[in-house]
C-alpha cells in the first residue's frame, strides 16, 4: 500500500466516524509535485465534497507569505531587518509597554527600552500579543475600546507590548505590522503586492485576501465544535472590505495552492525556473532566530477561539523569520530544524529540509488546536515518514 493510500484510509476513516466534516491534504518535494486530495464535505448538511481545490481560510498560515514578501523587500534594500520599524511605518514610533492597570482599570504604560524592528515582528519577540492568549491584552482592549484584529480596522493594531522588544517570545499581531511595512515599502496594498510578486508567478490562482465569486463558490464553511464534540457549520467570513488586509491571518487558499508556496521555501527560494529568494536569504529565514528564548505553550484566554496550544510537549522549539522550528526530531519523524505553522481554523503545514518534504493539511474547525484535527495532521505526517 502506497503513502497516498494510507493517508486516504486515515482521512476517510475520520470523516466516516464524524470526527471532522472534511479535510484536504497536499504533499510534495523539492522537485516532485506529489499529490493532493480531499475527503468528506465542505459543509455539513450540504452535498459538495471537500477537494484539493476547496477554498479555505488559512488564517495564520498567511504569516509566512507576509514574511516572505517582507524579506524580498529586504533583499532589495527597501526594508531593513534591524532598523527601527517606525522608519517604514510611523505608527510604530508611539508603541508602549503595558506595565499593569491602575485601581480604576486604566492601563499603565511606558516607552519601550528599544525600538521594535522587522526582525522582532517576524519572530514574535516584539512584545505584541493576541488577546486570545493574553488576559492582559484582553483587559486592555476592554478598557480602551480597542477593536479585535479580526475587524480589520486600523485601530485594532493600537495595542501595547507585553515586554521590551527582544526580551521574550509571545504570539501576536506583529506580522500585521510587518504587512503594513510591506505596503509602505512597495507602494501597493498587501494583497496586490503578494498577488503580483508571489501568487501569480507561483500559479496560486485561488489564494487571496478577498474572495472572488468563483472562490466563494468553492469555499468550505468554518465549523464550530461544541463542548460535547458535535460540529455545526457557521457563516464566518473574513472582512471583505477591510481597512487593512491582515498580513497575520487574512488569506484564503487551497491545499494545492499553498503547497506550491511551501515547496518554494523547501527548495531554497526557487520554484520551477523562477527564483523568489536568494538561497542565503532563505537560509536566514529558516534559521532559528530566538535562542536562548524558546517558544512557550499558548494558554487559552478565549475558549471559543482556541484551546491550549503546545505542538510538541517536552520538545524545545524556536522560531525562524517565518515559522516554528523544532530543535529535535519530532515523534512524527520531522527532522530537526524543520519549519511548520498553522491557522486558527485548524489548517497546518510543515517544511522538512532533512527529508525533502512539504505537507499541507486543511480543515475548517474552531476552536484552534482541535484534538481530532491535530491527531489527523500528526497521523498524516507520520504516514509520510513511514511511522504510521
Amino acid at each position: 500500500m502506497g503513502v497516498s493510500d494510507a493517508i486516504g484510509i486515515l482521512m476517510q476513516g475520520a470523516v466516516q466516524a464524524g470526527k471532522v466534516p472534511g479535510v484536504a491534504v497536499a504533499l510534495g518535494g523539492r522537485e516532485e509535485e506529489g499529490f493532493a486530495a480531499g475527503y468528506g464535505l465542505r459543509r455539513l448538511g450540504a452535498p459538495e465534497p471537500m477537494g484539493a481545490d476547496t477554498v479555505a481560510w488559512i488564517a495564520s498560515m498567511t504569516k509566512a507569505v507576509t514574511a516572505t514578501a517582507a524579506m524580498r523587500l529586504v533583499e532589495q534594500g527597501r526594508l531593513s531587518l534591524d532598523a527601527p520599524a517606525s522608519d517604514a511605518v510611523a505608527g510604530l514610533a508611539d508603541v508602549r509597554v503595558l506595565e499593569g492597570f491602575a485601581e480604576d482599570g486604566t492601563p499603565r504604560t511606558r516607552p519601550p527600552r528599544r525600538a521594535v524592528t522587522l526582525r522582532h515582528l517576524l519572530t514574535h519577540t516584539s512584545g505584541f500579543a493576541y488577546d486570545m492568549w493574553s488576559p492582559a491584552i484582553g483587559r486592555f482592549r476592554k478598557a480602551t475600546g480597542t477593536p479585535a484584529v479580526t475587524t480589520c480596522r486600523n485601530a485594532a493594531l493600537g495595542l501595547p507590548l507585553l515586554f521590551d522588544p527582544g526580551e521574550g517570545w509571545t504570539y501576536g499581531i506583529g506580522i500585521d505590522w510587518a504587512g503594513k511595512m510591506v505596503e509602505a515599502a512597495s507602494g501597493e496594498s498587501l494583497g496586490a503586492h503578494v498577488a503580483r510578486t508571489l501568487f501569480a508567478p507561483l500559479g496560486m490562482a485561488d489564494t487571496a485576501f478577498r474572495l472572488s465569486d468563483e472562490m466563494r463558490a468553492r469555499r468550505a464553511a468554518v465549523h464550530a465544535r461544541a463542548p460535547d464534540g458535535t460540529l455545526a457549520p457557521t457563516d464566518f467570513e473574513v472582512v471583505q472590505d477591510p481597512e487593512f488586509e491582515m498580513g497575520g491571518g487574512g488569506l484564503y487558499s487551497t491545499a494545492r495552492d499553498y503547497l506550491r508556496f511551501a515547496r518554494m521555501l523547501l527548495n531554497g527560494g526557487r520554484f520551477g525556473r523562477e527564483r523568489f529568494l536568494k538561497p542565503e536569504t532563505l537560509a536566514e529565514m529558516a534559521r532559528d532566530q530566538i535562542a536562548p528564548l524558546s517558544v512557550t505553550p499558548m494558554v487559552s484566554a478565549a475558549p471559543a477561539a482556541t484551546n491550549d496550544v503546545d505542538f510538541f510537549p517536552g520538545l524545545p522549539c524556536g522560531w525562524s523569520l517565518t515559522h516554528l522550528v523544532n530543535r529535535a526530531t519530532t515523534p512524527q519523524g520531522r527532522s530537526k530544524g524543520s519549519l511548520a505553522w498553522a491557522g486558527l481554523a485548524n489548517t497546518y503545514c510543515w517544511i522538512d529540509f532533512g527529508r525533502g518534504t512539504a505537507g499541507v493539511f486543511v480543515s475548517q474547525i474552531m476552536p484552534f488546536f482541535d484534538a481530532e484535527a491535530v491527531a489527523l495532521f500528526r497521523g498524516f505526517e507520520a504516514r509520510v515518514n513511514g511511522l504510521g
